[in-house]
């Protein structure tokens, strides 16, 4: 069987422009293409999402000549089409102390209307459209074409998200994300509060000394919890005292509902699909996951990344850290439940449990990703 040539991708102006009018094989996303000289455009197999033509352009004639068109779908607060992940300001526009109007915030409560229950078919497809856009852009982040940097050594961040910045593990969480950041790891959370909020602070803070992380942690403990007067003006403060933070990455989800999307990760690819976000966000963690203290979502992840590891889903193996000894023993009994699972595995040999920082990141090197 003939192997289906790859189309190129086009979602940028200047992506565009270097192609000269020959979009044969290409799939352009999200574009205006107003100014296209199209008296010299070649169209091939080309398909175009979301563009906006000029009206000299029939839509039928171009798919007459062999391309294949998804129109723009109005009356959404989110483009279907997005050509690359968001960030925290696109997020937080709108937003102010005294009153709620960011774009997070809209988005969440159209998803809440329109994205539960009996879902229309045309909202199913732009939800499956707009996180397949987010796959797609999350793809160019991890192999570097994004941030120019080559592919990224992933290590996931897991914990609860409602655990206090006062507690002493989320202290250790973003003590030992800025270590692994120095290293050359990159840290990938759920995106929202607490644990995961600790992963994108401590990786943030990669370009300061960790007395200084220390102190904007302190700062922020006046505002413990996201549920605590605050707690989101604490964070904006801390940003704008230490505006040269390096980059992580954060995969929340509109489907638990309106908590903040933390704001220390420089890259948020933000999901309709809980199931999608999860899944990917342990997929992509290749060079290994940490395990903090949680509640049900963090003991469901340990298990479907213990099931990754288990079958061998991605072709390797790669560490499952658990951070809180006391937590997954006495506590939960997941590491010793973990300990039978594994027997005569070779993940088995990746597993550790440790109260201890250091060790944690000793450990995810001298354990890289075994194929």
């Amino acid at each position: 069987m003939k192997r289906e040539r790859r189309l190129r991708e086009i979602d940028s102006v200047s992506a565009l422009a270097r192609q000269n009018g020959n979009l044969h094989h290409s799939v352009v996303q999200g574009l205006d293409l107003s100014e296209l000289d199209w008296k010299n455009v070649k169209i091939k197999n080309t398909v175009f999402l979301g563009c906006t033509f000029p009206d000299t352009i029939k839509p039928c004639v171009l798919m007459e000549q062999g391309a294949i068109i998804f129109p723009r779908m109005p009356h959404l607060p989110y483009d279907p089409y997005r050509g690359g992940l968001y960030n925290r300001e696109e997020l937080m526009k709108g937003w102010s102390p005294e009153d709620d109007q960011s774009k997070d915030f809209e988005i969440y409560n159209y998803f809440t209307e329109h994205g539960r229950g009996n879902v229309s078919v045309m909202q199913a497809l732009a939800m499956r459209l707009h996180d397949h856009a987010i796959d797609d852009a999350l793809q160019d982040l991890l192999e570097g074409r994004s941030e120019n940097d080559g592919q990224k050594k992933v290590v996931g961040i897991m914990g609860g998200h409602s655990t206090s910045r006062n507690d002493p593990y989320f202290r250790k969480v973003a003590i030992l994300a800025r270590k692994l950041t120095i290293d050359g790891y990159y840290i990938a959370t759920g995106g929202g509060p607490g644990m995961m909020e600790a992963g994108n602070l401590g990786a943030y803070f990669a370009q300061y000394e960790e007395e200084e992380l220390l102190a904007a942690i302190d700062y922020m403990k006046k505002a413990p919890t996201y549920k605590d007067e605050g707690y989101v003006q604490l964070a904006i403060d801390t940003v704008e005292k230490y505006p040269r933070g390096s980059s992580s990455l954060a995969i929340p989800t509109w489907f638990y509902g309106h908590e903040p999307s933390n704001l220390f990760s420089l890259q948020i690819a933000k999901y309709f699909s809980n199931s999608l976000r999860e899944d990917g966000l342990l997929a992509v963690s290749m060079y290994g996951v940490i395990f903090s203290p949680g509640s049900a979502g963090t003991t469901q992840e340990v298990f479907m990344d213990a099931t990754q590891n288990h079958y061998n889903t991605f072709e390797f193996i790669s560490p499952m850290v658990f951070l809180g000894k006391k937590h997954f023993t006495e506590d939960t009994l997941i590491f010793d439940c973990l300990e039978k699972q594994s027997e005569g595995k070779k993940y088995r040999e990746y597993m550790l449990l440790t109260d201890e920082v250091d060790e944690v990141c000793n450990f995810i090197k001298d354990h890289p990703p075994f194929r």
